[in-house]
C-alpha cells in the first residue's frame, strides 16, 4: 500500500519521501518503484522524461527526522492501534505543528489513533484501496477534532493524483468496508442455514443478478478466497464488535473455524475452493435430471401467475388451470420474502417448489433460474421442476428452503446497510454510492441498487424475511422505509 500511494503522488508531480523502519524494505521499495516507472515507460504510458522525473521524486528517508519538513505524512504501517499510536507520538516530535498526519487504516478508529497525538486536529484518515494505482478511490475521514480545511486539502490532493475522494465520518469500516458487510456476511448466513453450498451461491450471484445489464464479477465466496479469509474475517469481527454486536454485521462461526484452519483462499491454495497454480477449481454444475414425464404444473395465484404460466407453456410444460391443484400436479410458488414452506399455505408441500422471480426468468431473459424446495418436497417433483425449467438451456440452481431465496436476500442486505449509513449521516448518499461502486466493484451503489430494485419491493422483502426469521438483522432502515412510503429516491438527502 505504501509503495502504491508513493507511486501515484510521484507520478502527479509531488516529491515523496519514503520511510520504513526496516532498511532492506525501504531499499526494496525504492528499487521497485523505479522498476514500475520503467515498465510504464515501456508500455507507453509515461514518456522517458516523465518516468525519469517520477523516479527522481522518490527519496528514501533513513530516519523519521528526515521527514521534518514534510507537509503531509501518510502512514500505511501494520493494522495495529498500538503501533500507529506509537508512530504518531514519534512524528509529533519531528514534524511542524502545521503538518498533516493521515492514516491509511482500513478498520481502526481515526479518533483512537489521533488521541495519541498532541495535535489531534491535524490527524485524518486517508484510506486507499489495493492496488492503489488501479483503485482510483480514497476515503477521507475526519475525526471529531479534525479541522475541516485539512479534509478539503486531502480531497484536493487525491483529485490531483487522479483519485476520486469521498468523505466519511469516523465510524467502524468507514463507507466501503461498512457497506460491504451485506455481501459476504449474508452469503455466510445462507451457508450456515444449509440453503446452498458456496459454489451454488456464487453462481446465483454472478449469473442471476442483472442491474442494467451488469452483475457481480465474483460471487461472495470467490471474493473471500481472493482477498483471503485471514483478512476478511477479522474485519467482519472487528466491525461487529465496534458496533456493539449489531445483528446486521454478525460474523459466521463457519468462517471463524476455517480461518483458524488456515483455509485462507487463493494464496494458500485452498479456501472455499481449491486453487491449483493460482487457478480456481470449480465443482461441476449438477446435471439436469432425466425425467420421462413432467407432471402438469399448477401456478399459485399472485402477481407472477400470468408470467409463470406463460413460461411453463413456452418451455413445453402442461398447465393445470384448475382453481386448486390437481392430485398429481407440481405446485409452483413465487414468494417474495417468505420461504416455500410459508408460501405453501394449505397446498400439499410434498409437491411444491418455489421459483425466484426477483429478476426476469422468462425464456431468453436470463442466464440462471433458482428453484427452492420445502423440507417435504419429493425428489421426483424436484427433479421434474429442474428438468422443466432447464428445457431451454438455462442453468438451474435448486436450493433448500430459505426466506428470500439467495440473490434477493443478499441484495436486500446490501441496500439495507447502505441506507443505514445514509441514515447515520456517515457520508452523503452520492459519496456512499460512489465509494461502493468504485471500491467494491458492485454493478451499482447500494442506494442506486435499491432504486433499481424498487424501494417498496425491497422494504417488503426485508419485512417478510424479518417476519419469518424473527432476526433483527433484516429490519429495514428508516431511511429506506420513509423513502419507500413517500415515493422518493434512496439518494434523496434529508
Amino acid at each position: 500500500m505504501g509503495r502504491g500511494i508513493a507511486q501515484i503522488f510521484a507520478q502527479a508531480g509531488i516529491p515523496v519521501r519514503l520511510f520504513d523502519s526496516h532498511s532492506p524494505a525501504l531499499a526494496a521499495a525504492v528499487q521497485s518503484l523505479a522498476g514500475v516507472f520503467t515498465l510504464l515507460q515501456d508500455k507507453g504510458r509515461l514518456s522517458p522524461e516523465q518516468a525519469q522525473a517520477a523516479t527522481a521524486r522518490i527519496l528514501p528517508a533513513q530516519t523519521l527526522a528526515d521527514l521534518a519538513d514534510c507537509d503531509l505524512v501518510i502512514e500505511a504501517i501494520v493494522e495495529r492501534l498500538d503501533a500507529k499510536r506509537e508512530l504518531l507520538t514519534n512524528l509529533d516530535a519531528v514534524l511542524a505543528p502545521s503538518a498533516v498526519i493521515a492514516s491509511n487504516t482500513s478498520s481502526l478508529s481515526i479518533t483512537a489513533i489521533a488521541a495519541s497525538s498532541s495535535h489531534p486536529e491535524r490527524v485524518a484518515g486517508y484510506h486507499f484501496f489495493n492496488p492503489v494505482p488501479l483503485m482510483r478511490i480514497v476515503e477521507v475521514i475526519g475525526g471529531p477534532r479534525t479541522e475541516s480545511h485539512i479534509l478539503d486539502r486531502l480531497c484536493e490532493l487525491a483529485e490531483l493524483a487522479g483519485h476520486r475522494a469521498v468523505r466519511a465520518q469516523d465510524t467502524p469500516g468507514f463507507i466501503v468496508n461498512h457497506a460491504g458487510r451485506g455481501f459476504g456476511t449474508e452469503a455466510l448466513r445462507l451457508l450456515g442455514e444449509g440453503v446452498a453450498d458456496p459454489a451454488t451461491i456464487d453462481r446465483i450471484m454472478r449469473e442471476q443478478v442483472s442491474i442494467d445489464g451488469s452483475g457481480f464479477k465474483l460471487g461472495p465466496f470467490e471474493l473471500m478466497d481472493l482477498t483471503g479469509l485471514d483478512v476478511s474475517h477479522p474485519v467482519m469481527e472487528s466491525i461487529y464488535r465496534q458496533y456493539f454486536d449489531e445483528p446486521r454485521f454478525r460474523p459466521s462461526v463457519i468462517a471463524a473455524q476455517r480461518n483458524v484452519a488456515g483455509l485462507h483462499g487463493r494464496k494458500r491454495g485452498e479456501g472455499w475452493y481449491r486453487h491449483l497454480e493460482g487457478k480456481q477449481q470449480n465443482p461441476p454444475e449438477p446435471a439436469v435430471p432425466g425425467v420421462a414425464v413432467i407432471p402438469p404444473v399448477w401456478v399459485a395465484p399472485g402477481a407472477q401467475h400470468s408470467a409463470l404460466s406463460s413460461l411453463v407453456t413456452d418451455l413445453g410444460g402442461r398447465l393445470d388451470t384448475g382453481r386448486e391443484p390437481g392430485p398429481d400436479s407440481l405446485i409452483l410458488l413465487a414468494p417474495l420474502g417468505h420461504d416455500a414452506t410459508h408460501a405453501c399455505l394449505d397446498w400439499p408441500a410434498e409437491r411444491a417448489l418455489a421459483i425466484d422471480t426477483f429478476f426476469p426468468v422468462g425464456k431468453g431473459a436470463c442466464q440462471r433460474r433458482t428453484l427452492m424446495t420445502t423440507p417435504a418436497t419429493r425428489a421426483d417433483y424436484r427433479d421434474a421442476a429442474h428438468a422443466l425449467f432447464a428445457a431451454d438451456g438455462v442453468r438451474v440452481s435448486v436450493i433448500r428452503d430459505s426466506a428470500g431465496f439467495v440473490a434477493p436476500r443478499i441484495l436486500a442486505m446490501i441496500v439495507a446497510i447502505g441506507c443505514e449509513i445514509a441514515q447515520q449521516h456517515i457520508a452523503s448518499p452520492t459519496d456512499i454510492d460512489t465509494a461502493v461502486r468504485l471500491g467494491l466493484g458492485y454493478p451499482a451503489g447500494p442506494l442506486t441498487l435499491g432504486d433499481k430494485l424498487g424501494a417498496v419491493r425491497v422494504t417488503r422483502l426485508l419485512d417478510e424475511i424479518h417476519q419469518i426469521t424473527a432476526d433483527p438483522r433484516y429490519r429495514p432502515s428508516m431511511w429506506l422505509r420513509r423513502r419507500a412510503k413517500l415515493g422518493l429516491s434512496l439518494l434523496h438527502p434529508d
